[in-house]
């Protein structure tokens, strides 16, 4: 089988997979939207520390909202309504996805990461969360657009059929996602600030201890205690496991941080807004914290910091701290 794959689809390297994702499919459908502009939109933006879910054995943490929140949001928010399939047999799901390539339709699909070859064997993590595009088929190899990197890349049939239909947490279940109907234009002016409260009262409100800003301080509290209680060996692993979650898997601790300070610069520029400007430079300056505690878990791990998880939980609060200016900046006056 072969299908074509100039469909007038471009390929963009993006920062994250979900956002950059449902940007190309939005984009190819008539519809521009930068990656900021999504995970701003959507309301993607949040922390959340859940000691009693684990990924690959250890809490998870997490710096956005899970799986398929980021299209779903920005189509509540901008009115995209999304076509949503997933399929009860691995034979079934390569059925319907050969079926859309066939049509010149270009999909959005739910993956592991582990499972997918192209992958460098160090990148490889069984994490259930990645979204990627399949844009067309070439004999046995699908056409991927994977916005993680910055070429295109080729995966055969029987690893992407794997990779959609692994078990576990966050099991992808084949899914598959398109947007069926899109707006011509976006009223920025009207969803913008609607979108930013959104994020403001889920960071600052949330109804339970584990999200937003009361989520930080608890997981510092945490780092505080875990040489003590738990010894320096277990420390190293769920430290390490943290920064791998925020530095390389799609949930993106300062780089949606980051991310998040494009989108209200952009914000800013579309309705020449002084004060969206300068959230966004308080935004950036937030990130850099989050850098700052993945460079000081990383310094634990590697035994450069004397066995003290101090310089992480400062880090960490001063992440928290940073946050907590950027959505007071933000709140209505």
């Amino acid at each position: 089988m072969k299908t074509p794959s100039s469909v007038g689809f471009s390929h963009r390297h993006a920062g994250h997979c979900e956002s950059g994702v449902a940007a190309s499919l939005l984009s190819h459908a008539g519809l521009p939207i930068s990656e900021p502009m999504v995970l701003g939109l959507s309301g993607g933006l949040t922390f959340v520390h859940l000691s009693f879910v684990k990924i690959a054995g250890f809490p998870l943490t997490s710096y956005r909202m899970p799986p398929g929140a980021i299209y779903r949001g920005l189509g509540r928010a901008i009115g995209v309504r999304w076509q949503t399939e997933r399929y009860a047999r691995p034979e079934l799901g390569a059925q319907g996805l050969d079926q859309h390539l066939a049509a010149q339709r270009i999909v959005g699909a739910q993956t592991c990461v582990y499972w997918l070859p192209y992958f460098p064997p160090a990148m490889r993590f069984h994490f259930n969360g990645h979204n990627l595009i399949v844009y067309g088929k070439d004999q046995d190899d699908y056409l991927i657009s994977d916005p993680v990197f910055e070429e295109t890349k080729r995966c055969p049939s029987a690893d992407l059929t794997r990779a959609r239909f692994t078990k576990g947490a966050l099991a992808p279940k084949g899914l598959l996602y398109f947007p069926r109907e899109v707006p011509p234009t976006i009223d920025y002016a009207a969803v913008i600030p609607a979108a930013i409260q959104r994020t403001v009262n889920a960071m600052t409100r949330p109804p339970i201890w584990f999200l937003g800003l009361r989520g930080m301080r608890t997981l510092a509290r945490r780092i505080e205690r875990m040489p003590e209680k738990i010894g320096p060996a277990a420390t190293k692993l769920q430290l390490g496991h943290i920064v791998r979650m925020q530095e390389e898997i799609g949930t993106g601790g300062g780089g949606f941080r980051f991310m998040y300070a494009a989108f209200l610069q952009e914000a800013g520029e579309r309705l020449n807004r002084d004060d969206l400007r300068e959230a966004s430079r308080l935004m950036t300056q937030a990130g850099d914290h989050w850098r700052q505690f993945a460079l000081s878990c990383a310094r634990y791990v590697k035994d450069k910091d004397a066995g003290d998880t101090q310089a992480a939980v400062a880090a960490l609060r001063q992440a928290a701290q940073q946050e907590a200016s950027v959505y007071r900046f933000l709140s209505p006056r």
